[in-house]
Parts: C-alpha cells; structure tokens; sequence
C-alpha cells in the first residue's frame, strides 16, 4: 500500500501501514521522491523502475534483502507464518523494532503469505538499479547495522557499488536506537 506525505510517494514495510511518519528526517518535500521501508522498498523501487514520471529521488529506508539466503529459509519462514500468524508477526515486529523499544502496534496491519513469498523471494536485479540511476534518479541505501532482519553486509556489499547508502551505528531496521 502507498501513502502520499508530505508529497512523497511512500510504500509501507511488511504488516505495516501509516509507519512513515518514523521516517520523517529521512524524508523531504517534494513531489518529486519516492521512498520505500523494507518491503516497502521493494515496491518503490519497482514502482521508480516502471514510472515514466518524473522522479529524482529514491529512498530505499532498510530494504528488505533476503536473495543471498536459501530456498529452505523462505520454506521455513512460510511455514512459521502459515502455522502461527500471530506469533510469527509478534517476533517479526520486535526484530523491527530492535534494539529499540518501540511499540510498532499502531501501525500493524498484518501481510499475507502471499505478500510475504514476494518479500522473501524478490530479487534486486544491479541492471535494473542502473536502468533507474541512468535516467537521472537519485537512490539513496539507510541501514541500521544493529538489524535483526537482514544481512547487513550482504546489504551493504551489494548496494554499496551502485548507490549512496548510510551505515548506521547502533540503530535496527526501523531506523532508531
């Protein structure tokens, strides 16, 4: 799901939905930026690569990065998922959230499998990426390097070759310490 704040065309994270407003001092104003939390980033970037519109920034806040792992931790995360959804959302949100104590259930909005699969499965594709770049965008990386969620090196090793990215000390996935 996409929210339009403060002219940003923004994409929520997984089981989540109105939570840009944590991402204020990532985000400026213009109608022209389009911003994306974890899976959220995902479909911003997807929505960028195919947009014939005007866009000269893209912030990629956390992005979910899971292409490194193997066809069994997606099977097992499913799995999990499928058999105890409450529990599974739970975990997933206090790994968000770490190593802060921020209480995400405000803006919980639970995914499906199927939003989950795509998570999981997507595929950042450095051709695509380049596509973006060479049209003029602007793609900005934030990663916390406390992340509970993704392989921050892997993250790190493969964005940091074609975009800006930020390292942050000390902060999760959410982007707070």
């Amino acid at each position: 799901m996409s929210v339009e704040i403060f002219y940003v065309k923004y994409f929520s994270g997984f089981s989540l939905e109105s939570e840009q407003i944590l991402f204020d001092s990532y985000l400026t104003k213009s109608d022209y930026h389009v911003a994306g939390f974890s899976y959220g980033a995902q479909q911003a970037f997807e929505y960028v690569y195919e947009s014939t519109a005007r866009i000269d920034r893209l912030i990629l806040l956390s992005p979910a990065f899971f292409q490194m792992q193997k066809s069994s931790f997606v099977r097992t995360q499913l799995r999990y998922f499928k058999a105890d959804k409450a529990s599974y959302i739970k975990q997933f949100l206090a790994n968000v959230s770490y190593p802060c104590t921020l209480d995400l259930a405000s803006y919980l909005k639970i995914g499906t499998k199927e939003e989950l699969h795509q998570l999981l499965t997507y595929q950042w594709d450095e051709k695509k990426i380049q596509e973006v770049l060479d049209r003029g965008v602007k793609i900005e990386i934030f990663v916390g390097l406390e992340d509970k969620i993704v392989d921050v090196e892997a993250v790190l090793c493969f964005f940091r070759p074609l975009c800006t990215t930020y390292s942050i000390k000390n902060y999760g996935h959410i982007l707070e310490q």
